[in-house]
């Protein structure tokens, strides 16, 4: 008898007579099953419909793409570019907008503020590993950027707003 697990990356072949498989499969499962669940855990996973859920009222999609629905004044630049990235990485997930990834210039214009600020801010959200800059010179949101959005940042704006 041969029994093939595969989980992910873990893949494992047992094989013996039935009560040999049968014990190596019980002790692989005992084994590994913790494992499993300490790495589920651990990894930083963005549910799609929630975040969507969560930027209603904050973002929206028109035929030129991602908008931002929140007065600039009401939030500070990092949270500005956070969001207009979000809006980018959502609108890709969603069907509405062809690539995740924004250059520079467009979050400038987007922003309503100099290269220079842009640039720094930018290369604050990059420290702070909320965004990340692709080889093509692009910014993008990271999964953790996300994370941090939907925990802190998204309920931080909608009580500046009031939204």
């Amino acid at each position: 008898m041969t029994i093939q697990i595969k989980y992910r990356d873990l893949e494992k072949t047992i094989t013996g007579s039935p009560e040999q498989v049968w014990q190596l499969l019980n002790k692989f499962f005992a084994d590994f099953l913790p494992s499993f669940a300490i790495a589920e855990k651990l990894t930083l996973e963005v549910n799609l419909q929630n975040l969507a859920r969560d930027c209603q009222g904050l973002i929206a999609f028109g035929p030129e793409g991602p908008c931002v629905l929140v007065a600039r004044s009401k939030m500070t630049d990092n949270e500005t570019l956070t969001l207009l990235l979000l809006a980018n990485y959502l609108g890709q997930k969603l069907g509405k907008t062809s690539v995740i990834e924004m250059s520079k210039e467009e979050l400038q214009a987007k922003l309503g503020k100099a290269a220079k600020i842009t640039s720094t801010r930018l290369g604050e959200l990059v420290k702070s590993e909320m965004a990340m800059k692709t080889s093509d010179e692009k910014y993008k949101i990271t999964t953790f950027g996300l994370v941090q959005m939907q925990r802190e940042i998204l309920p931080r704006i909608r009580t500046k707003t009031g939204i």
